[in-house]
């Protein structure tokens, strides 16, 4: 039987960054609360957490992008809030920031976490960053985590 790979929830040694957009501010500073939670919880130190502010949700990806070529950091947390309007931007939003995520992930080999929320109302969002529905930022981290301790394992010797 061949082996088997794993992450872990021990972040203690890791650098991780949290790209946050300033969009849906009310949403998102309770998202990187909820990531800043979850990392201090699983041992990454506070000094080793680094946020970047981005205008908008679309901006993510770049803001990563270059987080990560830095070859500073073990993971990236992409962390935003797009709430459904009346016009078809939503759909152009979301499509191209989980696009533009995944690209980074792909391109760069550095786990990079989406952690963007696409609810249809404010209150959805509400309960996703730290209410009765989770906490999709504590989530985010963790992933972030769970990522870049498997990659750890991964790299060839």
């Amino acid at each position: 039987m061949g082996a088997t790979f794993q992450g872990e929830l021990r972040g203690a040694g890791l650098r991780v960054a949290l790209v946050v957009s300033r969009f849906n501010e009310p949403v998102t500073t309770r998202l990187l609360a909820g990531a800043r939670s979850a990392l201090e919880r699983h041992g990454v130190r506070e000094e080793d957490v680094d946020v970047a502010w981005v205008p908008g949700a679309f901006e993510l990806a770049l803001a990563a992008r270059r987080l990560a070529e830095s070859r500073r950091y073990d993971a990236v947390a992409c962390l935003g809030a797009i709430i459904r309007g009346e016009t078809p931007h939503f759909d152009y939003i979301a499509a191209e920031t989980a696009r533009g995520i995944g690209q980074v992930a792909q391109d760069t080999g550095v786990p990079i976490v989406f952690g963007v929320l696409t609810p249809n109302t404010l209150e959805q969002a509400m309960e996703r960053a730290g209410g009765k529905m989770g906490d999709k930022g504590y989530d985010a981290a963790v992933s972030a985590i769970e990522m870049a301790t498997l990659m750890q394992r991964l790299r060839p010797d």
